[in-house]
């Protein structure tokens, strides 16, 4: 009886190491199943990646854990599975055929090998980058940075904690120079640098593509809510309610006085063109007649020109509300943008960083940006066919050009002169 349970044992043991190839390829299998599964039915069935904008930098990387880990037991069978195949001969063979054993066709062997293959290898030069993102709770900007991007082009450095810490709140004892310059050293002797080299600047093409896309659908999504919701919701409704001749022909005074001026100097002219013809003096009837045809003509114009002011306020609350819903839901887009801008304004050098600031300085605050700001608000006011309050606009030139320089100021004294105190002299220097 002992002998009997002895042999069932060894005989099911024997079983399982004859069944190891086909039971390490069926787990490698369902693990990239499951990966499959989590990419076609939460991203659409591309890669998961920590730069999708479709999730937030929390749900990824919970996503990316779990990838972490089926990746991670892939790997393993499959090693486990090519070892198991390298000890296989024929009299091995023949013995699982002794045993009842059926191996698999060489057709669906090969089908699952492709598969598995097909989906890991889109994580193999990840896997690093993955492990070190799954440890920590946001985006930051990891050591491949201080690879492919000098001194002032790093925005964001990582503390020891999970919060990233912006350049701009970082300080140390040395010399942040003498500190970059030990860190690329350590990164050029890195056996595995020119790897990292190329795996930050597949990151920093990301977050560039990301954030160009998503500036760009900031522009075009207003744009096209405001037209589209002007020509096929707002327009026929203030069309239909301003149908009836007795509708408001002047939204303002102002528009009444530029009709006058119109039919006034089209009077003139007629007097004027008669005088120099020398023809025969235009009769008062006939003058009259014409100035009849010319007022129906303003009068038409400018009740247009009222309907589209009563338009554009209509459909440019729908391009607000569109744009507040599209931020929304792009927050993930944001915070690639604001580390996008953060490498490409500390990224500049120091003279065109106060070519900017100077630049931007004189537009908004400068001698001659009251003319601009008086434009704008004269605009403003014709697109919603309000009265230009002249009181209004010269109490909005003396106090917000004047608030946005404070700002400036604070901000080149609260952040640039610890960043970059190089620019800020440049600065100085250039507008003495």
């Amino acid at each position: 009886m002992v002998s009997e349970k002895i042999y069932s044992f060894l005989l099911s043991a024997y079983r399982w190491y004859l069944l190891t190839p086909e039971r390490s390829l069926e787990e490698a299998y369902q693990a990239a199943l499951k990966i499959k599964e989590i990419e076609d039915k939460h991203f659409n069935g591309n890669k998961i990646d920590h730069n999708s904008t479709l999730y937030s930098s929390s749900v990824i990387d919970y996503f990316l854990a779990d990838v972490k880990n089926l990746l991670k037991t892939a790997r393993m069978r499959l090693t486990e599975f090519r070892a198991s195949r390298w000890f296989s001969n024929e009299s091995r063979q023949k013995a699982a055929q002794k045993t009842g054993i059926q191996y698999p066709a060489h057709t669906v062997i090969l089908e699952k090998l492709e598969f598995i293959d097909q989906v890991i290898s889109k994580y193999t030069t990840e896997i690093e980058t993955i492990t070190d993102i799954t440890t920590t709770s946001s985006v930051t900007i990891s050591h491949e940075n201080n690879i492919a991007q000098p001194l002032n082009s790093q925005a964001i450095v990582q503390t020891n904690g999970n919060k990233p810490k912006r350049k701009a709140d970082s300080t140390g004892v040395l010399p942040r120079s003498i500190l970059t310059t030990i860190t690329r050293l350590q990164s050029e002797l890195d056996p595995n640098s020119e790897q990292d080299v190329v795996q930050s600047f597949r990151q920093n093409q990301k977050r560039t593509i990301t954030s160009v896309r998503f500036i760009l659908l900031l522009i075009i999504i207003p744009l096209l809510t405001h037209q589209i919701s002007k020509a096929l919701l707002v327009g026929p409704m203030v069309d239909k309610w301003r149908s009836s001749e007795t509708a408001q022909l002047f939204l303002n005074a102002e528009m009444e006085e530029e009709a006058l001026s119109e039919l006034e100097r089209f009077e003139e002219r007629i007097k004027f063109e008669n005088m120099i013809s020398n023809a025969p003096p235009i009769s008062s009837a006939e003058l009259e007649l014409k100035m009849q045809e010319k007022a129906q003509e303003v009068a038409q114009e400018f009740r247009t020109v009222s309907a589209n002011a009563i338009k554009n306020v209509f459909a440019d609350i729908c391009s607000v509300i569109a744009f507040i819903w599209f931020l929304l839901v792009s927050k993930p887009a944001i915070a690639v943008l604001k580390d996008f801008f953060d490498h490409v304004v500390y990224g500049l050098s120091d003279s065109a960083k106060a070519f900017i600031i100077i630049l931007f300085t004189d537009i908004f605050v400068g001698f001659h940006s009251p003319h601009g700001w008086e434009v704008i608000l004269e605009g403003i006011s014709r697109h919603w066919g309000l009265p230009a309050n002249r009181d209004f606009i010269f109490v909005f030139i003396a106090t917000f050009p004047v608030v946005l320089d404070t700002i400036f100021k604070y901000w080149i004294f609260r952040y640039l002169n610890r960043i970059s105190p190089s620019a800020v002299a440049t600065y100085h220097n250039m507008n003495e």
